[in-house]
């Protein structure tokens, strides 16, 4: 039986949330213990659903148990709405990558702040028209011509999506969470796994992951 001081827990879950040390460190601690796991996971048969992390383990997720009908369903909705947003996402790592000098791809637990990001696209005039093509993207839908507002509204839509969090409501900087490594990991399994296209630059994709 399920301990029911987990039932919060499982309750974000069920609601699509991805918990990491990022997110919610004591959580994440919890999902670590085997026999915790064992306990949800037999809560969550009725309902067709079970644990799931990535291959690091850096972050847990619920997966569907049996894939009937329903359960594909629901799976194919998941899966056109990750793709439809996969290439937004892919060109926001591939600016931040080149706009702060970084030789790496983000992983949790790094560190951005929209001002810098910002001052660093106002000063190069190719990442600024990319930057603002990608504001204007159906995923971010940006209005605004200021590209102040246009950063803002993109680590906004990123903090919605559970890729990044914000510490501090009062304090503009933000945290990559976990959700960003199962990122990459999906696209990795697409890219060598299934060969399906997910980028219509590939050379640019492969530089990235």
């Amino acid at each position: 039986m399920m301990p029911m001081q987990y039932g919060p827990l499982v309750e974000r879950l069920l609601a699509g949330e991805f918990i990491c040390p990022i997110t919610d460190e004591d959580a994440y601690r919890h999902l670590q213990d085997e026999q915790t796991r064992e306990a949800i996971d037999e809560y969550l048969k009725p309902l067709n659903r079970r644990l799931a992390s990535n291959p690091e383990g850096s972050v847990w997720f619920l997966a569907w148990l049996e894939l009937g009908k329903e359960a594909r369903d629901q799976l194919s909705g998941q899966l056109a709405l990750t793709m439809n947003s996969l290439q937004p996402l892919l060109e926001w790592m591939q600016l931040v990558q080149e706009a702060l000098g970084r030789d790496a791809v983000m992983s949790a637990g790094d560190v951005l702040k929209p001002a810098e990001f910002t001052l660093k696209c106002e000063d190069n005039a190719s990442l600024k028209d990319r930057l603002q093509r990608l504001a204007a993207d159906r995923f971010f839908n940006s209005q605004s011509d200021a590209l102040d507002n246009q950063v803002k509204l993109i680590f906004r839509r990123l903090k919605e999506h559970g890729y990044l969090l914000q510490p501090h409501s009062d304090r503009q900087y933000y945290l990559v969470t976990s959700k960003v490594d199962y990122l990459v990991d999906l696209i990795r399994f697409i890219r060598d796994e299934e060969n399906l296209p997910v980028d219509d630059e590939p050379q640019q994709q492969e530089r990235l992951i």
